[in-house]
């Protein structure tokens, strides 16, 4: 029999293609040898969020914000876990994909898309690559800079409270604020690498470059077949370095949830893989996942409303404010000098 914490994973987070269970008596046992796949939807009624896959009861109470701005500041969480989404990137311009009239869905209705999603499904993308060759010209590293929330997370790294951030986002803004790749867990995958899909060979995002921004389907010398970047689409498996998580969330003492709807699984279960006693605290639009399905924490905390200036309060209530507008004032001018740099290279 399998432990409450981890068997609501078995059919709605792994998508039937788990490789691991975790069970109190250890996490390495060895299901199959399948990684997991990405899927786009959470099931509410399956979900268990009072446990975590790795959880335990007790530890401190937290209450509000600023109790979790107090811990930070006196350096009582020191292994932080950051899980972002798409809500710390439409800040920096980003459109919103699903939303209508947003602009990138609007612009790819000339490709005839069944539905949204099907950008980023990979047997639409073996059919017709074209749509999302489209969106990779608008996403591609370089088009957008960081904003407050990237740079904050830059700060806790740089004041050695970052154990690690996942996110889900694609655009590479994480990289580009300066947090180290080793600090990062890019769930959906990246541009900053590339593979053939058909001899799978590996190419420097960078290499895919100028193709992507004439409009041309990038194919590889080798054997002509098209080269994509390494972004896991729906039905593709997860980047191995997914599963630093069966590690980080256990260490985990403070877990940071930021502009994401906890829809797209496995990633929106990482919520609830820290253990019980640890505070999570969501900075978001609108409760979502576990935070909105009635299974909350004692320890939860929830800053609703917009992303970045939810971001700009925890600063403001850590006394961070100042180092963290200088931050912002120095990479924003180093970024704008690199970018200007590369676009003279492109002539």
């Amino acid at each position: 029999m399998l432990p409450v914490s981890f068997r609501l994973t078995l059919n709605s987070i792994w998508c039937s293609r788990t490789i691991r269970i975790v069970s109190a008596k250890g996490f390495g046992q060895f299901v199959a040898q399948r990684s997991a796949a990405l899927c786009r939807y959470t099931n509410p009624s399956r979900w268990n969020g009072t446990r975590g896959l790795f959880s335990r009861d007790g530890g401190a109470k937290v209450d509000t914000l600023e109790d979790i701005a107090k811990n930070i500041r006196e350096q009582k969480y020191k292994r932080v876990v950051v899980m972002a989404g798409a809500g710390i990137s439409t800040p920096s311009g980003i459109p919103d994909f699903r939303s209508p009239g947003s602009g990138l869905f609007d612009n790819l209705q000339q490709y005839d898309l069944p539905y949204a999603e099907a950008i980023f499904e990979i047997s639409f993308f073996h059919h017709n690559p074209k749509p999302f060759f489209s969106l990779a010209k608008e996403l591609y590293p370089g088009n957008y800079r960081p904003n407050l929330t990237h740079y904050f997370v830059r700060l806790l790294h740089e004041k050695g409270q970052l154990l690690r951030m996942y996110t889900q986002n694609i655009d590479g803004l994480e990289r580009l604020a300066g947090i180290p790749p080793e600090m990062l867990v890019e769930a959906h995958g990246m541009f900053a690498t590339a593979t053939c899909t058909v001899c799978q060979r590996k190419y420097d995002g960078e290499d895919l470059r100028p193709d992507i921004m004439k409009g041309t389907i990038p194919k590889c010398p080798t054997c002509k077949g098209i080269v994509k970047p390494d972004i896991v689409f729906f039905g593709e498996e997860l980047p191995l370095r997914f599963f630093k998580y069966i590690t980080d969330f256990p260490l985990a003492d403070l877990l940071i949830i930021m502009g994401t709807s906890l829809e797209v699984e496995p990633f929106a279960s990482l919520a609830g893989a820290v253990r019980g006693s640890v505070p999570r605290l969501l900075i978001n639009k609108d409760e979502v996942g576990p935070f909105a399905w009635g299974s909350r924490r004692p320890q939860d905390v929830l800053q609703l409303g917009d992303v970045v200036i939810g971001v700009r309060v925890l600063a403001d209530a850590l006394g961070w404010t100042q180092e963290l507008d200088a931050l912002m004032a120095a990479e924003a001018q180093k970024v704008s000098l690199r970018l200007d740099y590369e676009l003279l290279l492109t002539f």
